[in-house]
């Protein structure tokens, strides 16, 4: 009988991009099968059983597409975390460095309530700046961030140890040592 698959056999490495020496971790191959997608949900919420959400905020982008299948399981709201100048109405922004320059990401001002619970998903940790900057909007909204979900941690770029010295619960599918 052969082995059960894993995470990790579903998802494609692309090596040299975007740039040489890169090994790129491509999850639209999980996505794109249906049993390697339902195994990342469910694998996603396992440490989660019993916890109540109110909200699944997602990372933009392909957090968005994580954080809806998340939010539809736990049958809680879901809040996408844009790109600045993609919401339309009242936002609250925060900025956030990038190897090389600054990003700002939004939230619109109503997204989160004072008090609710947040499970925050992305498909990548890698340095920790835009889960940093979307755990700052949901505090700023009054929410409590209970957990940080991801399919794949690079430990050696440093995000969950940021996010673990912020006091956040980081749950991460596949880890891959080295950038």
């Amino acid at each position: 009988m052969p082995p059960r698959p894993q995470i990790e056999d579903y998802i494609r490495a692309i090596h040299d991009f975007p740039h040489e020496g890169i090994v790129f971790r491509d999850v639209t191959t999980l996505f794109a099968d249906p049993r390697g997608f339902r195994m990342a949900i469910d694998q996603l919420l396992h440490p989660y059983a019993g916890v109540r959400f109110d909200k699944v905020v997602g990372l933009e982008a392909r957090g968005f597409i994580l954080g809806g299948a998340v939010a539809h399981q736990l049958s809680a709201g879901f809040v996408p975390v844009r790109k600045k100048g993609k919401l339309p109405g009242k936002t609250i922004e925060q900025s956030y460095k990038l190897e090389y320059g600054e990003a700002t990401v939004e939230l619109h001002d109503d997204a989160i309530l004072a008090g609710e619970k947040i499970l925050l998903v992305d498909d990548l940790l890698a340095t920790g700046g835009t889960a940093e900057a979307g755990i700052s909007l949901v505090e700023r909204l009054g929410g409590e961030v209970i957990g940080c979900a991801f399919i794949v941690d690079l430990p050696d770029l440093g995000g969950r140890k940021r996010l673990e010295d912020m006091g956040m619960e980081v749950h991460a599918l596949v880890s891959y040592a080295g950038a």
